[in-house]
């Protein structure tokens, strides 16, 4: 190769390093390069992730088993208080359609659409709970901080309809639009019933104390309660989206950027003591 060619070759390898660079800045993720894929691979195939559900489900039921075994004449009614998405109902098909699009951040538009679809699974091991609670008149509250508009119950409902769960009707069910506080419905809850365990897949399903942009915070706040978990409240696994999300950007649906790809690059190799 003579200093003329290579000169040549040099400035073309230059100018497809420029398009590369302005391609990735201009846009969102390159198909083969999607936040979401490591966490969607994990949700879709990976025996641990339903291992996780029928754990938490049975930690529901050995808690419910021994409520009812402690159980007097004086008692109150017992209740579960459960959330509904990535609890007992799984909207993996919503984040597939998103890598599939090249997304890797939440969308609405594409949320809204999915939803009144009715095409979300049934978590492992939930039927089979709920079940179990209702031949043991045990009832189960879902409590949504879903917003898909003056239709969201009406969606929600259709969907626990769908599933074909117990306890699917409205006196059941409770939508939250425009809030993510559960805490003034589960104390409504539990003027009435005692409420043995609470099942979601965030921290904030379980206590507003824990709606903190401070992961730190959140880290603390969770080590405190540490000895209600398996217990009082059972977590479900969920590494596409939450409130863990919120303590990172501030926003627990922050919109597609570069910026807020290198903040969650810079959260990914963030350590917490």
């Amino acid at each position: 190769m003579t200093i003329h060619d290579t000169k040549l070759y040099l400035r073309k390898l230059l100018a497809m390093c420029l398009v590369s660079m302005l391609t990735a800045c201009a846009g969102g993720p390159s198909e083969n390069q999607n936040n979401l894929a490591f966490a969607l691979a994990w949700k879709q195939t990976a025996a641990e992730y339903r291992a996780l559900y029928h754990q938490g489900f049975n930690l529901a039921r050995s808690r419910v088993e021994l409520a009812l075994l402690q159980r007097d004449s004086t008692s109150k009614p017992l209740a579960v208080v459960s959330d509904v998405d990535e609890t007992v109902l799984l909207a993996n098909e919503y984040w597939s359609r998103l890598v599939g699009q090249h997304q890797d951040f939440f969308d609405d538009g594409i949320w809204d659409e999915f939803i009144p679809e009715n095409r979300a699974l049934v978590s492992p091991g939930a039927m089979e709970f709920l079940e179990f609670c209702q031949q043991n008149n045990v009832e189960v509250f879902f409590v949504t901080n879903r917003d898909q508009g003056e239709r969201t119950a009406e969606y929600a409902l259709s969907n626990l309809q769908s599933a074909g769960f117990p306890f699917a009707d409205e006196e059941h069910l409770t939508v939250l639009r425009g809030s993510s506080n559960k805490e003034p419905t589960q104390q409504a809850i539990a003027e009435n019933f005692e409420i043995v365990v609470y099942l979601g897949d965030n921290l904030n399903d379980f206590s507003r104390r824990y709606y903190s942009t401070d992961i730190e915070q959140r880290m603390a706040l969770m080590e405190e309660d540490r000895e209600e978990f398996g217990k009082r409240f059972i977590l479900f696994p969920n590494p596409t989206d939450g409130h863990w999300i919120r303590a990172i950007f501030g926003d627990s649906e922050p919109p597609p950027s570069n910026e807020n790809r290198a903040v969650l690059n810079q959260a990914a190799m963030k350590a917490v003591p």
